[in-house]
């Protein structure tokens, strides 16, 4: 299976804001967002991003990498400039290292890229029947853009195992007027995963224009209306510390005026969001 990085760090974002996780980054997405962090991120021809032109003769390792400020902060995870960085090992191996890092019951995180890709979901079945065989998970999160049902092997074996394991849907749906990506607003996939578990959230990226929060309620009123019964969270939009000052205070007094809660990026403001953090 082929993947960017497993790690533990916090979970730095939402309602476990501060637990300490351990990570497995998939590689592959169906979306790009090259729109976060641009200053129109409606309008392709004025985007900087830098994940295209930096060279890569000396890098051997996604952690050599920077945190681009411009496009996705995780494009290492998806474009196939970066292919060649990724690690790919037995489902066996990749358990191995995230068992050696599960202490203290962590929560085991599900990211990517897009962890919903179908390839992806069959690896994390795989994986899930590895640690039923050997250890218990108490909390497990999936962090996906929202875009890409639950294949039903997954979808079962949620279902069977949720009386002693807590499946935690982290949703980050990509509004157009901060993300630049168009149509990825899929209630009926994110109904999917609440009829699957109860837990979760509805986590959006925030400009603070009036365009991003009249998307932003557009959509939230899409998946209620689907039956999605996730709090909200809403966070400033900025792939590192500095570029979130400008306007993270404007967008959290806007948030609690909404009725919704705030999220920070805690981990930028402890690591800087360098890779593997």
């Amino acid at each position: 299976m082929l993947y960017s990085e497993i790690f533990k760090s916090i979970q730095g974002e939402g309602h476990y804001t501060g637990v300490t996780t351990v990570w497995l980054r998939y590689f592959g997405c169906n979306l790009e967002c090259n729109g976060f962090g641009q200053k129109d991120p409606t309008d392709p021809s004025t985007y900087k991003l830098p994940y295209l032109e930096i060279p890569l003769d000396d890098i051997t390792d996604v952690k050599d990498l920077p945190v681009f400020p411009y496009g996705c902060d995780s494009s290492y995870s998806w474009s196939k400039k970066f292919v060649k960085l990724q690690k790919n090992e037995t489902v066996e191996e990749v358990c191995e290292k995230l068992s050696k890092l599960i202490k203290h019951d962590n929560h085991l995180a599900f990211t990517g890229g897009e962890p919903m890709l179908p390839a992806a979901q069959k690896n994390t079945v795989k994986i899930l029947e590895w640690f039923i065989a050997h250890k218990k998970l108490k909390k497990i999160t999936f962090e996906t853009n929202g875009t890409r049902s639950l294949i039903p092997q997954l979808h079962n074996m949620i279902q069977s195992l949720n009386d002693e394991t807590e499946f935690f849907f982290s949703c980050s749906p990509k509004i157009f007027g901060t993300s630049g990506e168009k149509d990825a607003i899929k209630p009926d996939v994110v109904s999917g995963y609440n009829q699957a578990s109860e837990f979760g959230q509805l986590k959006f990226v925030c400009n603070g224009s009036d365009r991003s929060w009249d998307e932003i309620e557009d959509a939230i009123e899409q998946f209620r209306s689907a039956g999605v019964t996730y709090p909200i969270w809403i966070m400033p939009v900025g792939a590192t510390e500095e570029s979130q000052h400008d306007n993270a205070a404007m967008v959290a007094e806007q948030t609690m005026d909404r009725g919704y809660n705030v999220s920070a990026r805690v981990h930028c403001y402890i690591w800087g969001n360098q890779i593997g953090t």
